[in-house]
């Protein structure tokens, strides 16, 4: 019998697992991140197309795939065009009929992997930032996740932009200054310069994906520097922010926090904690999302 697949697509990196009969998983893998964002124009549906026919390369030898779940962000439902676009690619590399491909935004795909519905909410902050919940009808609520430019909160995207605009502010009144924050030296050495022309390269040209990596590196420094410290504890109370306004409209339940960016500093999560109502119950899970999808694939496609 064949195998089934399940993907979890964020901006940063894009996980993948094939699991048999029983559940059990065969295989898994990453390849790098996308979003249904992108495709509303030429160029970025080759880059997706791209990405996935190196995913698709990577699965085709360990055995026919009969069923796939993919769980894709900025994917907003089969009635955009966007959302038309992304399921015809993945019928089309992986070579299914398009019945046998479900999607699902990836914060949904993550509630599924987190919670039986109608159990607890996600906040989830990889590249962008987002609350989810899937109700008891198995009906999907979100708070958050509207993109860098109107939020994003939290995110991986959302703290490289803040430190690098404390870090330009700074350089507004005191230029050179950025030489004494060990974040500044940290972030302009992975630009490939200190001069304004590198960061504006970055945050107008680059990938979501790629300005969100650079956390990583705010993070590393947060224990030396200030300045990147108190981005990193903003950062969990923009996350608490979106538990919050779950707990506000559905009332209080269990809350996972997942996703890359909790995992770069313990901060993170003590901050949010600072900011969720009281008697919250927070549990920082890393979810199996691909997994979880693959096996959500497997039971439709027995069933």
């Amino acid at each position: 019998m064949s195998a089934s697949l399940g993907i979890d697509a964020g901006g940063s990196q894009t996980r993948w697992a094939l699991v048999g009969p029983d559940e059990g998983v065969l295989a898994e893998g990453s390849v790098a991140g996308f979003s249904a964002l992108q495709l509303g124009g030429e160029s970025g549906q080759r880059k997706v197309s791209d990405i996935l026919k190196i995913l698709a390369d990577q699965v085709q030898g360990l055995g026919g795939v009969s069923a796939m779940h993919a769980g894709v962000s900025g994917f907003g439902g089969l009635q955009e065009s966007s959302g038309q676009i992304m399921h015809s690619l993945l019928a089309q590399h992986f070579m299914l009929p398009g019945g046998a491909v479900v999607l699902s935004n990836d914060i949904e795909l993550a509630c599924l992997a987190a919670f039986e519905p109608g159990r607890g909410y996600v906040v989830y902050a990889g590249t962008g930032s987002i609350a989810g919940f899937v109700d008891g009808q198995r009906k999907f609520h979100r708070a958050g996740g509207r993109g860098g430019i109107l939020d994003d909160g939290g995110s991986g995207y959302w703290i490289t932009v803040q430190a690098l605009r404390t870090i330009w502010r700074a350089e507004d009144e005191r230029p050179g200054c950025w030489a004494e924050s060990p974040m500044a030296v940290s972030l302009f050495n992975a630009i490939g310069g200190s001069d304004w022309s590198c960061s504006r390269n970055l945050v107008y040209e680059a990938e979501r994906g790629q300005i969100g990596q650079l956390a990583l590196t705010v993070a590393a420094t947060a224990d030396i520097d200030p300045l990147a410290r108190d981005i990193l504890h903003r950062a969990g109370h923009e996350l608490a922010r979106l538990g919050s306004a779950m707990v506000a409209r559905f009332g209080v339940r269990p809350i996972v926090l997942a996703g890359r960016v909790p995992q770069l500093h313990q901060l993170i999560e003590q901050s949010m904690r600072e900011r969720l109502p009281p008697a919250s119950d927070l549990r920082l899970v890393n979810l199996q999302a691909h997994v979880a999808a693959a096996r959500l694939a497997q039971r439709k496609d027995l069933s």
